[in-house]
């Protein structure tokens, strides 16, 4: 009877993958896409986090909501589920340090790109807890993190960029957004892998004046700035990567939780409070488009370097309950474009790592 049993399962088992195996090669020739981006759900999963914030020594105050006394914890717990057939494997530590091995890994961007930069670091430190690391920290004009776990050679830096194009001084020590040069990059050459970022200083004017060729402007329509110095950006990863072995990517736009509305709320409610994702993706109503994002997807696809557009806005957009709010290092803020760590930012990294592991694009 007990063999039975075990004959019967093992037949249920067989069944089950033959089913599976059959769906996706059904989709493959179908020509189906494999969207593991916007497709999907947040699912509870008691084996998250993948770490522990406390144990993390690269994580900054702002973005530690536990050390900082957030009392819930069912924000740590979610995973992100592509509709099946479709999957994205666990994100594997060790696994990433050997392929990097010998390698430098570079973020350039906002605080955004330091988010995932530092829910990267806590990914590897957890993986690998044994592992020797070396941090410095470089100050002034241009900051930059460099992190090192020696054992591996791997090299994983941050440098602070908010426009991705030139901030320069003038002889008269002005500020002076140049939308025509990124004189900056030559520190980014030497990366093997480059993750960029330039969303929300875009909104903000931390410069005298634009420079626009041979043009100088008080300010301009952001919109218009923000184009032309992607466009700017990307001449120079085509003029100076195409022809190499490194991988690119773009961080897609994150999306904030300071109007209730887009999610179904009241008017005047934020992420102050929100413990829960969305359930589903018909529950976020939404916003108006975002225009950066149809920019950047029109300058990525007009490229001769392949760049990857790790598409986290709408499985982010779910995440009301995911933000550092006053959990940052400041009871006076309230905070609902930052993340906490950890949190939100694991997921992206985890499908930044399917693209690596998987040698392509997700989008098959």
């Amino acid at each position: 009877m007990e063999r039975r049993h075990r004959d019967l399962l093992s037949a249920t088992v067989l069944l089950a993958v033959v089913v599976l195996l059959a769906a996706c090669t059904a989709a493959a020739a179908a020509g189906l896409s494999c969207d593991v981006y916007n497709r999907g759900s947040w699912v509870a999963d008691e084996s998250y986090p993948l770490y522990d914030a406390s144990s993390c020594p690269f994580v900054r105050k702002e973005f530690d909501c536990r050390r900082m006394g957030r009392p819930d914890t069912a924000y740590l717990k979610y995973r992100w589920q592509p509709s099946p057939p479709c999957s994205i494997p666990r994100f594997d530590g060790v696994k990433l340090l050997g392929m990097w091995r010998g390698k430098t890994v570079a973020f350039v961007g906002d605080s955004l790109v330091v988010n995932q930069y530092e829910s990267l670091l806590c990914m590897l430190h957890a993986a690998a807890p044994g592992a020797r690391t070396n941090a410095t920290w470089a100050s002034g004009e241009k900051p930059s993190i460099t992190v090192r776990f020696e054992e591996y050679g791997v090299t994983l830096v941050y440098y602070l960029s908010h426009y991705l194009v030139d901030l320069a001084h003038d002889k008269a020590g002005r500020i002076a957004l140049r939308l025509n040069t990124v004189d900056q990059g030559r520190k980014w050459l030497g990366a093997d892998v480059l993750v960029f970022g330039s969303w929300r200083w875009w909104a903000r004017k931390s410069w005298d004046y634009i420079k626009d060729g041979n043009t100088a402007v008080q300010d301009m329509d952001r919109t218009q700035a923000f184009t032309k110095a992607l466009q700017t950006w990307a001449r120079w990863v085509d003029a100076n990567l195409a022809q190499t072995s490194t991988r690119v990517f773009f961080q897609g736009y994150s999306p904030n939780h300071l109007n209730g509305q887009e999610w179904g709320a009241p008017w005047g409610k934020t992420c102050v409070g929100e413990t829960q994702p969305l359930s589903n993706a018909a529950a976020y109503r939404g916003g108006q488009p975002n225009p950066q994002d149809a920019i950047v997807r029109r300058v990525l696809a007009g490229m001769k370097k392949p760049v990857h557009l790790l598409d986290i806005t709408f499985m982010s957009q779910l995440r009301k309950d995911g933000h550092t709010t006053k959990y940052n290092g400041d009871n006076l803020a309230t905070d609902c474009t930052h993340w906490c760590v950890a949190g939100v930012t694991d997921t992206w990294n985890t499908l930044f790592y399917s693209v690596l592991a998987a040698g392509n694009s997700l989008h098959y």
